[in-house]
């Protein structure tokens, strides 16, 4: 997370999702900015936790856009357990 020092205010979030399936694994990373909170509804610092920004993460993300990273995931682990395509030549 980036933040000021001044107040402690979150203005971006980096964030890395791991898709786990049938012992394969694949991510992806993005950034998220943050806009500055109302000053009552402001959670210091160093009382912030893993569900509080990963919730932030997931709203400002919207609904769609996560089930749309979740589906590319997926995809991509069913693409590594059953290949539709390869490389190479058929020659050593």
């Amino acid at each position: 997370m980036e933040r000021n020092v001044s107040d402690g205010v979150v203005f971006t979030v980096h964030y890395t999702i791991t898709h786990f399936e049938e012992g394969e694994q694949v991510g992806a990373y993005g950034s998220i900015g943050l806009e500055a909170p109302d000053p009552s509804a402001l959670i210091p610092y160093p009382n912030l936790d893993k569900d509080t920004v990963v919730g932030w993460v997931k709203d400002a993300l919207g609904a769609d856009k996560v089930a749309e990273i979740d589906a590319a995931l997926s995809q991509q682990v069913q693409e590594k357990l059953h290949p539709t395509k390869a490389s190479g030549v058929p020659w050593s």
